[in-house]
């Protein structure tokens, strides 16, 4: 297993010599050479594995045969464009529609969840006539010019927030406005909404800090924006496809009777491979094809990378990691708030299936996030072969997002480490003992 190619001083080397100091690594001050990675785990140049908590992309696991051997086969036979007709393409669309609500019943391929977020803003625009547009605080939709406007966790460093830009609070109940003691959060949260042309919502919030909006929320701020005639677009680019393990799609979290707008999806979808998709209804789609212009993508919707995507969903299907999801969260979740129990730095642990977040205070009474301590804390996790995360506006909570195959011995390994570790800081104090390397943005 061990690599042939450069040694890792070597690789760091050349990366920062050749790769765009913009484009950061995770443990940036000595950071992990992945070499090989197989279902929930990932090994270095030295053959040694590790415990792989941050990975929503590869889905299913990391090399799935079943994917591999998809995507190998139909590379044999063909792959082209979608502007041939083929059978995978329908195929895949096809089996799409049956995990959603019946309104969202056309379907455009593309590549990344930028490209997809970037369209659904087309769609909303072109569908309604306004440009305005609203988002919740803290919010990131992609890295492209579009996207980067209404994603405050971004614009924020850049140039600003656009004056069509409307920003509301994120429906935090934690650490937000409207908390947990308050009667209705729900309400409190979505009166903030009040204009536009689209709605544009993780559907759990993943930059935010791992956020579960309070039930009702998406309802009364549909009801908002369709009546200034705009429409909502839930982004499942990090939590669709089975990861909160009760539904399919986590706005379904919502209840029954939430219908989206538009859904756009991405990172999962491909375990790896380079897809995405939009989701919506007739009347949006045809008010997009009346301008008469055509959408095209040169490598979406590929022979390929349907493949791979029926293969993910095979795989989800068959190997039922939807219910394993539920029932190794449900498992995680009630380890870790034994943890907060037994470790005051621990203010909050909340989640659903496997999008799980766990919030370091400072003080409990604040709530101030303990930054620097959350940063410690993975960098010794990543010395006991454990990857993990942080997010949120103070970088201060894990953020657990495993490959859906991370089972009940990889949970009681991570937080049995987790509590080695909050118990010797406790016993060291300050965070000048603990002497915190930072971690990148």
């Amino acid at each position: 297993m061990a690599s042939e190619g450069h040694s890792k001083e070597e690789t760091l080397s050349l990366r920062r010599q050749l790769i765009g100091s913009s484009c950061r690594l995770f443990f940036p001050e000595n950071p992990v050479k992945i070499v090989q990675a197989q279902g929930q785990y990932m090994y270095d140049e030295k053959g040694v594995e590790y415990i792989d908590c941050i990975n929503n992309v590869a889905h299913v696991g990391h090399c799935h045969p079943h994917v591999v051997q998809a995507a190998h086969q139909q590379n044999q036979a063909l792959n082209t464009n979608s502007r041939f007709l083929h059978d995978n393409i329908v195929d895949y669309a096809q089996r799409l529609a049956q995990t959603l609500p019946k309104e969202l019943c056309v379907f455009y391929f593309l590549n990344s969840g930028s490209e997809a977020n970037d369209l659904a803003l087309r769609l909303a625009r072109q569908y309604t006539g306004h440009r305005d547009v609203v988002v919740v605080d803290h919010a990131y939709h992609g890295h492209l010019s579009s996207l980067i406007d209404i994603s405050p966790y971004k614009f924020r460093s850049l140039e600003g927030q656009p004056e069509w830009v409307h920003v509301v609070p994120l429906p935090d109940t934690f650490r937000g406005p409207y908390r947990e003691d308050h009667p209705e959060p729900e309400n409190a949260y979505a009166a903030e909404v009040k204009q536009i042309a689209a709605f544009f919502i993780e559907s759990l919030p993943s930059v935010g800090g791992q956020i579960i909006p309070p039930a009702g929320y998406f309802q009364k701020v549909a009801e908002h924006i369709r009546r200034a005639g705009g429409v909502f677009v839930a982004d499942e680019i990090q939590v669709g496809f089975g990861r909160v393990g009760k539904h399919f799609w986590a706005f379904q979290l919502q209840g029954e009777d939430f219908v989206p707008d538009i859904v756009t999806m991405g990172k999962p979808i491909g375990n790896g491979h380079p897809i995405a998709c939009v989701a919506t209804t007739q009347d949006i789609a045809k008010a997009f094809a009346d301008t008469g212009v055509e959408y095209f993508n040169t490598f979406a919707g590929s022979p390929v990378s349907c493949a791979v995507g029926l293969a993910v969903l095979d795989v989800l299907e068959k190997e039922h990691l939807q219910a394993h999801a539920t029932h190794v969260g449900d498992f995680l979740m009630g380890l870790l708030n034994q943890q907060k129990a037994k470790h005051p730095i621990i203010g909050d642990v909340r989640g659903v299936g496997l999008f799980i977040g766990v919030d370091l205070i400072k003080d409990e009474a604040t709530r101030a996030p303990a930054t620097e301590e959350a940063d410690y804390l993975v960098s010794r996790l990543k010395d006991a072969y454990i990857l993990l995360s942080t997010d949120g506006p103070g970088r201060n909570v894990l953020k657990f997002k495993p490959p859906m195959c991370f089972n009940m011995d990889n949970a009681r390994i991570v937080v049995n480490k987790i509590d080695t570790i909050l118990t010797e800081m406790e016993k060291m104090g300050s965070c000048e003992t603990l002497r915190c390397p930072q971690q990148p943005d």
